[in-house]
Order: C-alpha cells, then sequence, then structure tokens
C-alpha cells in the first residue's frame, strides 16, 4: 500500500496508509484525543472524522472548544432536532438548520404551531436518538438525482436549493438512522457524541430571510460536550434576561418603540440624558484630538449615492423619496457628506491630517424579523469620523484611532477583541489597493501590539476594516468600533490636494466609529451594567428622600445646592413611609439616596444611603457633594 505524510500542527510528521481516516489519526496521536475529537481540518478544509486522508496533509483536530469543532458538534445537534420535529410531526418540511454563536437552529414549514411544550417533547426525542447512537453516514448525488430525491421524500425548500447548482454539481446528503438531509457538511461520526442539549425557543423567520416567501418557524437550541458548560451558559442566559435592555429600559423610562415606528427609537427624557451625556463625553474627547465636528443633511440627490457605489453595492437597504421631481435618497451612511464638505474648497498637504467627526443619523432597511430593541433599528446615530490624510500619515492616524477606541472602552469597563477583515467578494478597486490598505492596517495593530483574528472576506465594499467587539459583564461579544481604509472614495469623487511639489495628488481616507451606533452603544450599556449605571452616567444621580413632609423645605434646600453644582437631583415628596421610598429609589437604581429628618436638619447633615454599599452614615452636605463631584469628574 501507498504511504501518505500527515503533518500535525507541532510540525512533526506521521507516516500512515493512503486512505486512513481522521480518526485513526486521532487515536494514534493519543486516545485521550480520539475521545474529545470531533472533527479535523486539513489544510483549511473542515472535515468530519471519517474523512479519508487520500494525499500528503497537515492535519489538525478539532476539539469542541475550537470554533470549527463547535460548528461541527452544532450542526448535528441541529440534524438531531430535525430528525425528532420528523418523527413527532411527520408532513413537517424542512428549510435550513446551520450552527450559529452558542447554538442552533432549524427553520420548519409545519401546519402545527409549536409551543414551548411541545419543545419539551422535542428535546425529550432528541436524547432518545442520542442514545440510539445512529450512524452518520454521507452519500452524494448527481444533481438530476439529489432533485427527484428530495421531490419524491416532498423537501420542496431542498429541491430549490439544489435546482440553483450547476447541473454538473454533486450533492452530499447525510443519513442518520431513517432520517436524511441535504447538508454540505461535516459531521459527527454518530448521535451519540452530543452529550447536553436544551432547546431554548421557536420564532418566526421568512424563507431565505425574503419578507415575499413564506413565514417559518424557527426553533433555536444549544448543545455542549459537558452538562456543566450547559448549565453554566443557560445560567449566563438567565442572566441576560434580568439584564434585557427592553426590559430596563421600559422599568427605567429611558426609551420606547412604538407601533407607529418599528425599528424607529423613541427617546425618553431620562434616556435623553443618558444619551446627551454620552455625546457630551464623545465631543469632547474628539475636540482634545483635533476633530472637528460637522453635521451633513439625511436626504441626498440619488446620484450622489451612484457615484458613491451605495446605489450598486447597498441599494436593497436604502429608502428613497422624490423631490422637484428628481431622485433623492435618505443616507444610510455619513461618509458622502463628508466628501462633499472636503470638495467645497482646495486643499494643500499642509492641511492634512483633516479630522471631521459627525454624531449623524442614518437610516437602513431592516427586516422586520430581525429588529430588536436598541440593537438592531432602522434609525441610529453613527459616531462617524472621517480623516484625509497623506499616505505618509496613514499608519500613525490608524494608531490614534486605536489609542482613542481603547481609552473609550477602558472607561466603560469593557475588554475587547480585534479582528481584520479583508476584501469580500462584492467589492470595488484593484488587488494592489486592497494588498496596500490591508497591510496598512496589519502594520498598525502590530506595532501596538495588539493581537488580531483575521477575517477573511468581511471588508466594506471599499475597503478593510478593523473591527472592535467589545466583551460585556457577563461575557458576551458585541462589534462596536470599526476603522476602514479606503483608496476608493477619494477616486470616485476625484479628490485632491496640492503637494509640496505643486501638483495636484489624491488623499487617502479612514471611515471610523467608535461606538459605533449610539442607539445600540446605549442598549449594551444598559444591558452591561444591568440598569446600574455609574454615577456619571445615571439619568438621575441623587434622590433626597424626606422622612415626613416636615422636612420637604429642608429637602428642597439640599436639592437646590446640588442643582447648582450641576448635579442630577431629584425629590421625592410623596407621603410615604421611607422604607417604600427607599425601595422605590433602589427598583429605579439611582446611585445616592439622601435621607433627611429631624437630625439632618439640626446638624446640617444628610444620611447617605449608596445603591450599591448600602448605608454609608452622615456627612455635611458639602462633603458628600465634593465626593459625588470627584466621582463624576474621574468618571468612576
Amino acid at each position: 500500500m501507498e504511504n501518505i505524510k500527515v503533518t500535525l500542527p507541532d510540525g512533526s510528521v506521521r507516516e500512515y496508509e493512503k486512505g486512513v481516516m481522521v480518526l485513526d489519526v486521532a487515536k494514534d496521536i493519543s486516545s485521550g484525543l480520539a475521545r474529545v475529537a470531533v472533527g479535523a481540518k486539513v489544510g483549511s478544509r473542515v472535515v468530519g472524522l471519517k474523512y479519508k486522508l487520500e494525499e500528503n496533509a497537515s492535519i489538525e483536530i478539532l476539539k469542541f472548544d475550537d470554533k470549527d469543532g463547535s460548528d461541527i458538534y452544532r450542526h448535528t445537534s441541529a440534524h438531531i432536532l430535525a430528525q425528532a420535529v420528523k418523527r413527532l410531526y411527520p408532513n413537517t418540511k424542512l428549510a435550513i438548520g446551520p450552527s450559529i454563536e452558542n447554538g442552533f437552529y432549524y427553520d420548519f414549514d409545519s401546519e402545527h404551531k409549536f409551543t414551548p411544550e411541545d419543545l419539551e417533547k422535542i428535546e425529550k426525542e432528541m436524547k432518545k436518538i442520542i442514545k440510539e447512537n445512529l450512524d452518520i453516514e454521507r452519500f452524494e448525488l448527481p444533481r438530476e438525482e439529489a432533485v427527484k430525491y428530495l421531490k419524491e421524500r416532498g423537501e420542496d425548500y431542498k429541491v430549490e436549493l439544489v435546482e440553483e447548482l450547476p447541473e454538473d454539481a454533486v450533492i452530499s446528503f447525510y443519513k442518520q438512522g431513517e432520517f436524511v438531509d441535504l447538508c454540505a457538511g461535516p459531521h459527527l461520526p454518530n448521535t451519540k457524541k452530543v452529550k447536553s442539549i436544551k432547546l431554548l425557543s421557536v420564532a418566526g423567520a421568512y424563507w431565505r430571510g425574503d419578507e415575499n416567501n413564506k413565514m417559518l418557524q424557527r426553533i433555536y437550541g444549544t448543545s455542549f460536550d459537558k452538562k456543566k458548560k450547559l448549565d453554566e451558559y443557560l445560567q449566563r442566559l438567565e442572566e441576560a434576561k434580568k439584564r434585557d435592555h427592553r426590559k430596563l429600559g421600559k422599568e427605567l423610562d429611558l426609551f420606547s418603540i412604538q407601533d407607529e415606528g418599528p425599528g424607529f427609537p423613541f427617546f425618553h427624557p431620562k434616556g435623553m440624558v443618558l444619551r446627551n451625556t454620552l455625546e457630551e463625553f464623545w465631543r469632547k474627547e474628539h475636540k482634545k484630538r483635533g476633530y472637528g465636528e460637522v453635521k451633513t443633511p439625511i436626504i441626498l440627490n440619488q446620484e450622489l449615492w451612484k457615484r458613491s457605489g451605495h446605489w450598486d453595492h447597498y441599494q436593497e437597504n436604502m429608502y428613497f423619496t422624490d423631490i422637484d421631481e428628481q431622485n433623492y435618497a435618505i443616507k444610510p451612511m455619513n461618509c458622502p457628506g463628508s466628501i462633499l464638505i472636503y470638495k467645497s474648497k482646495m486643499h494643500s498637504y499642509r492641511d492634512f491630517p483633516m479630522r471631521m467627526g459627525e454624531l449623524g443619523l442614518v437610516h437602513r432597511h431592516e427586516l422586520s424579523g430581525t429588529l430588536h430593541g436598541l440593537m438592531r433599528v432602522r434609525s441610529f446615530t453613527q459616531d462617524d469620523a472621517h480623516i484625509f490624510m497623506l499616505p505618509s500619515q496613514v499608519k500613525d492616524e490608524i494608531k490614534g484611532v486605536i489609542e482613542l477606541a481603547d481609552y473609550f472602552y477602558s472607561i466603560f469597563g469593557f475588554k475587547y477583541h480585534v479582528e481584520l477583515s479583508t476584501r469580500p467578494e462584492k467589492s470595488m478597486g484593484t488587488d494592489e489597493e486592497w494588498q496596500m490598505a490591508t497591510n496598512a492596517l496589519r502594520e498598525a495593530l502590530e506595532e501596538k501590539e495588539i493581537e488580531y483574528i483575521v477575517n477573511e472576506g468581511d471588508g466594506a465594499f471599499y475597503g478593510p476594516k478593523i473591527d472592535f467587539h467589545l466583551e460585556d459583564a457577563i461575557g458576551r461579544t458585541w462589534q462596536c468600533g470599526t476603522i476602514q481604509l479606503d483608496f476608493q472614495m477619494p477616486q470616485r469623487f476625484d479628490l485632491t490636494y496640492i503637494g509640496d511639489d505643486g501638483e495636484k495628488h489624491r488623499p487617502i481616507m479612514v471611515h471610523r466609529t467608535i461606538f459605533g451606533s449610539i442607539e445600540r452603544f446605549l442598549g449594551i450599556l444598559i444591558e452591561h451594567y444591568a440598569g446600574k449605571f455609574p454615577t456619571w452616567l445615571a439619568p438621575i444621580q441623587v434622590i433626597v428622600l424626606p422622612i415626613s413632609d416636615k422636612f420637604n423645605g429642608y429637602a428642597h434646600k439640599v436639592k437646590k445646592e446640588l442643582e447648582e453644582n450641576d448635579i442630577r437631583v431629584e425629590i421625592d415628596t410623596r407621603s410615604e413611609k421611607i422604607g417604600y421610598k427607599i425601595r422605590e429609589a433602589q427598583l429605579q437604581k439611582i446611585p445616592y439616596m439622601l435621607i433627611v429628618g429631624e437630625k439632618e436638619v439640626n446638624d446640617e447633615t444628610v444620611s447617605v444611603r449608596s445603591r450599591d454599599e448600602g448605608d454609608k452614615g452622615s456627612v455635611k452636605i458639602e462633603e458628600f457633594k465634593d465626593n459625588v463631584l470627584n466621582e463624576i469628574e474621574n468618571k468612576r
């Protein structure tokens, strides 16, 4: 038999007979590794444990804790879900069932409306399928035979998917027991490999995400290789429910979403205090770093969007209107407006770098099924900035933005990781331009000694980008800030400057955000802090609680003194018991409660109760005021 060479991640090379299974390679490395193996990477291709190696290859055995490993594990879990549904509701038609971050889902077309009680029944059937230890086998059919096979089984959605593939395509299926599904794979070798599963919820989802198509039922679930991990995850989900920004937004009277404007948030007075505080902080820090603030129109002529490339690359996400028998678009992005400001006069190389910041309201059409509180909306304010610069300034400007982002996130207590996204399939520009732009971002990250993940093909249509993914208090990640290097817009708009040689040259442009979207960032903050905002951000920083009506005069005096120092303060003069007032203030998550009664009036003090630390005793008003101002100033 012919032998092949297999290179392992540590660089060591082993020889095996041609056609050796990945699982046998794992067993040869160690029996412990084979027990926890879920698949492998052969070169850059992710494969199952039954995959046979036919030529020399580099191989990495995947475990559940590897991202590709958990994807295999959860994709198999989705097939087990589909098999359970087909057993219990045989007339159900299958749509798609991928793995997703932290779990999986499957979309079904069923006359039966799934309920939470049904999920329990389906989960029980899934556990039965796991126990049956069904082998999972791959087989392939030519396209024509695959269509015939799926039609015989009544799987209309699968037929549609296959009919879109080339005629000479070979189509793969996976079989476990009586269940067969169209699938590219890979999968686990058998159903028993799945250890801990939980079905979580059911929701509506349009077939292929198109609201013109039929609404299907999507069942979400998750699975882990150990029960302990599942329990920890479910505990995090419970914590996330308590922190849900939609629930807290209502309880704390911050914002609402009305039926008259789905995806268009309404900010209430307290929400506006929070929002304005965030924006004031943004303005102050940007001014320090040499940014000039601009404001550009929400509606601009359609020709502008054709020129910018948004018409060809982003049209389905845009809203349009007619003015004076001409076509206009409501801006989905702020960049063309900043470019028009740049073009309004001639520039010299001495003007650079030119930093323009804008808290710009944009509108994007999102499908109704994807809308989610402040996290996914149709109108939002981007904390944009556009930096125009010389080629020699690119790296330093990117490093400056990285430093600014790091400062902002540290203020809110966020850890973060960074991803570098490269050229997508649908894009503008030459390979050379993209290579130059990508290298500039890479070098800036490496000089700042920042670890990063490369996200192939996920750049913007006009340039590569750096994305900042924040980790919140319960370990979830959120993509917020971004830095996008752009060689395309300056060309499309013929942007120029006069160089030191007296000739015209093309500037380079960077698009960047720190918060990303003010609305979404507020949603993240509400959940990160569970509504308990630090004092500098809190809509109400202090509430004065008189023990009875006869101390209202003194309470008003305390309130006035704090207000004169720009401390946000309210007073509760209701004829309620003090215990009730304290509980109400706690529910409103106000950082400080000042209780005033006879002793405080006589001593000219206040009895301080902290939201987080409880009773802190009596202090002079002046001392309390200085402490709070210090806390606000230092954003503790």
